[in-house]
C-alpha cells in the first residue's frame, strides 16, 4: 500500500523532474564539439591572402574579430541641401565646377524652360560677321528696291542703317555677297530669329520684292525674245488678229509670293509697309483678312490686273484654296511670320496644308519669329532638318533700354487688391505726362475674362480704358486699336460711351492717358511705337510671354518702361531673374 505524500513534497519532486527532455538530449549532443569563445581570434586572421568573410556590422559583436577598419561597406548618409550649399559656398574657386555660375543664373527660368537655347559662341560669331555692314548699299539690291528704302520704308528716320537682323538676313536671302543661288531645283529654307522691334518685316520684304522684280524682268526678256522669233517667222501677207480685251492677267488669283501672319492687325501692318514700297518699286500687293467683306476679298485676290504679293491669315487662305487650288499653284516665295504661333498646335495643321500645296512650285521658304520655343525647335528638326537658322546676338534678350519696375501688391496701401494697385500705377504714370501729350499704356492680363472686368474698374476710377481679347469681334478689335492708337477715321468712334460717361460724372478724370487692357492677342504685331509703358497685371507664365509683352516697348531704339504687379502666390524669383538679366543685357536662356 502506497503512502500519500504531503503537498509540499509532491511540488518539490515535480520540480526535480526534467520538464523538457529534448533540451537535455540536445545539450548532450553539443557537448562533444564545444563552441569557440567569441573573444578568441580565428587562426586565419593573420594570413595575408585570406579574404575576410562578409560579416554583418549591425549587430553588437559585428565589428569584432577584424584586424583593420573598413568603412567602404558602411552605409553612406546623403548630405542635406543646406550642407551642400554651405560646402559649395565655402569651397575655393578652383574646386568649384566650371558651370557653377551658369547653374546659379536663371535657375527659376530654367525650371520652366520653354525656349530653345542659343550658344554664346554662335552669338559672338554672328556679331563679328555683321560688324562690317553699315549701309543698305552693300546688299546688291535692285536700284528701284534700294530707292524705296529711304523714300518709303524709312522715310522720316534719321538713322537709316540696317539693323542686325537686316544685315544678317538680306544677304542670305539674296545670296552670299549678293550672288544669287543657281540651284533652283531645291527649296531654300531660312529661319529669321530676332528680338521684337528689330525690323524683321523689312528684312524679309526687301529680298522677296527684289526676287519678284528680277523674275518680272526675266519674264519680260523671255517674252520679248519669243515675240522677236515670232516676228521673224511671220508671213507678211497674214492678217494680225486683234487683241482680246477681256483676257485676264496671267497672275489673276495666282500670286507669286505669300506672307502668312496670325492676326488681321498684322495683315494691316505688314500690308501697309508693302503698299508703301510698291509706290516706288511698282508691284501689286493685296491684303485679305476677316476684317474685309467677301466682295472686297474677291476683288483684291482676283483683280484683272493681277497680284504679285498676297498678305493673309492662314485660316482665310486655307478656305480659299479649298475651293480654288490654283491660288497656290504659282507661289515661289512663302513667308511665315510669327512662326512660333503659326506652327504651334492650333495653327500647325492649317499652315502645314498651305505649305504642302505650295511646295511643288516653291523656291524659298522663310520662317520669321521673335523667339525659338522648344516646340518650334523640335518641329523644325523633324520637318526641316536642313533649314538655315539666322539668329541675332540679342535673341531672347529684353533690351537694356527697357526699365522694369516691381509693385508689391501685398504692401500698403493696396493690401492684396491688385485692381487698386493697377489703377494707382496708371494714375502715377498719367501725372508724369503733361496736359498737352497723350500717354498710352498697355495692361497685359493672363485671363480673357479679366480684360473687360479690369477695364470697367479702371473706368470707374476715371481712366480712359478699353478691353481687347479673342472674345471681341474682329471688326471691334480693329476699332478699339484705332481708338487707342489715335488713327480712328470716324469721329463718333472716339466719343466715350454715354453710360460710362454718366457714371463718371463728378469723379476725377485722367484725361491725358489711354489704357488698353488685353491678353497676349496684342503682344504680337500691333503698331506700338508710341507706347512707352507696359503694365504686367499678372506675372507671365513663361519667359516667352515676358519677351513678347515687354517687347511692346523699346522698339526702334526708343526707351520704355515695364511695371509688373507681384502679389501672393506669384513667382518672385522669376521676376528677379528677369530684372537681373535685363540689367546685364543677357539672354533669358
Amino acid at each position: 500500500m502506497r503512502l500519500g505524500l504531503c503537498p509540499f513534497c509532491e511540488a518539490t519532486a515535480s520540480m526535480a523532474r526534467p520538464v523538457f527532455p529534448m533540451r537535455s538530449a540536445r545539450h548532450m549532443a553539443t557537448m562533444h564539439k564545444p563552441r569557440p569563445s567569441r573573444m578568441d581570434l580565428s587562426p586565419k586572421v593573420a594570413l595575408p591572402n585570406a579574404k575576410p568573410p562578409k560579416r554583418r556590422t549591425n549587430s553588437p559583436f559585428g565589428g569584432m574579430n577584424v584586424t583593420h577598419a573598413d568603412f567602404r561597406n558602411a552605409p553612406r548618409q546623403r548630405p542635406s541641401s543646406a550642407e551642400q550649399k554651405r560646402a559649395t559656398r565655402n569651397a575655393p574657386e578652383k574646386y568649384k565646377p566650371k558651370d557653377e555660375k551658369d547653374k546659379d543664373s536663371f535657375k527659376a527660368l530654367k525650371m520652366q524652360r520653354a525656349l530653345s537655347q542659343v550658344s554664346y559662341s554662335h552669338r559672338s560669331a554672328v556679331k563679328q560677321s555683321i560688324a562690317d555692314t553699315e549701309s543698305f548699299n552693300e546688299f546688291g539690291l535692285l536700284p528701284a528696291v534700294h530707292q524705296s528704302i529711304s523714300t518709303q520704308a524709312l522715310n522720316g528716320l534719321e538713322d537709316t542703317s540696317p539693323t542686325p537682323i537686316q544685315r544678317l538676313a538680306i544677304p542670305a536671302l539674296l545670296g552670299t555677297n549678293g550672288k544669287r543661288s543657281k540651284n533652283t531645283h531645291s527649296m531654300q529654307q531660312y529661319l529669321l530669329a530676332a528680338e521684337t522691334g528689330s525690323g524683321k518685316t523689312l528684312a524679309y520684304l526687301l529680298p522677296v520684292i527684289d526676287a519678284l522684280k528680277r523674275a518680272e524682268i526675266a519674264q519680260a526678256e523671255q517674252d520679248a525674245q519669243v515675240e522677236k522669233e515670232a516676228a521673224a517667222r511671220k508671213n507678211i501677207f497674214e492678217l494680225e488678229s486683234p487683241p482680246l480685251s477681256n483676257e485676264p492677267h496671267p497672275t489673276t488669283g495666282r500670286p507669286r509670293a505669300i506672307i502668312l501672319v496670325p492676326t488681321a492687325e498684322l495683315v494691316q501692318q505688314v500690308g501697309a509697309l508693302a503698299k508703301s514700297l510698291s509706290h516706288t518699286t511698282k508691284f501689286r500687293a493685296a491684303l485679305i483678312s476677316a476684317n474685309f467683306t467677301g466682295t472686297v476679298i474677291r476683288n483684291r485676290l482676283f483683280s484683272p490686273s493681277g497680284v504679285d504679293l498676297l498678305i493673309s491669315t492662314p485660316h482665310l487662305l486655307a478656305s480659299i484654296s479649298e475651293n480654288d487650288p490654283n491660288v497656290l499653284s504659282r507661289v515661289t516665295h512663302l513667308v511665315i511670320d510669327e512662326a512660333d504661333s503659326l506652327l504651334d498646335r492650333s495653327f500647325a495643321p492649317i499652315t502645314g496644308s498651305i505649305l504642302d500645296r505650295a511646295t511643288p512650285s516653291l523656291e524659298q521658304l522663310v520662317l520669321c519669329s521673335a523667339t525659338i520655343p522648344r516646340s518650334l525647335d523640335a518641329y523644325l528638326r523633324k520637318r526641316f532638318p536642313d533649314i538655315r537658322r539666322l539668329a541675332t546676338p540679342n535673341l531672347h534678350a529684353i533690351p537694356r533700354r527697357v526699365q522694369l519696375s516691381v509693385v508689391d501688391v501685398e504692401k500698403d496701401p493696396y493690401k492684396g487688391n491688385r485692381d487698386l494697385a493697377c489703377a494707382d500705377t496708371v494714375w502715377n504714370l498719367g501725372r508724369e505726362a503733361g496736359e498737352d501729350t497723350v500717354k498710352r499704356v498697355i495692361v497685359f492680363v493672363n485671363e480673357r475674362e479679366k480684360c473687360s472686368e479690369l477695364s470697367l474698374y479702371l473706368q470707374s476710377k476715371g481712366v480712359d480704358a478699353m478691353a481687347l481679347s479673342r472674345d471681341s469681334d474682329e471688326r471691334k478689335q480693329a476699332q478699339v486699336l484705332a481708338e487707342f492708337t489715335g488713327t480712328a477715321v470716324d469721329s463718333k468712334s472716339t466719343q466715350p460711351n454715354p453710360s460710362a460717361h454718366r457714371a463718371l460724372l463728378g469723379k476725377r478724370q485722367l484725361n491725358n492717358t489711354k489704357v488698353l487692357v488685353m491678353t497676349d492677342l496684342g503682344s504680337r504685331g500691333i503698331d506700338t511705337l508710341m507706347v512707352r509703358n507696359v503694365i504686367l497685371y499678372d506675372v507671365p507664365h513663361t519667359s516667352i510671354d515676358f519677351i513678347h509683352r515687354l517687347g511692346r516697348v523699346g522698339r526702334m531704339g526708343r526707351r520704355g518702361r515695364g511695371i509688373v504687379l507681384v502679389g501672393k502666390g506669384d513667382r518672385r524669383d522669376i521676376v528677379k531673374e528677369v530684372r537681373d538679366g535685363m540689367f546685364r543685357g543677357s539672354a533669358l536662356i
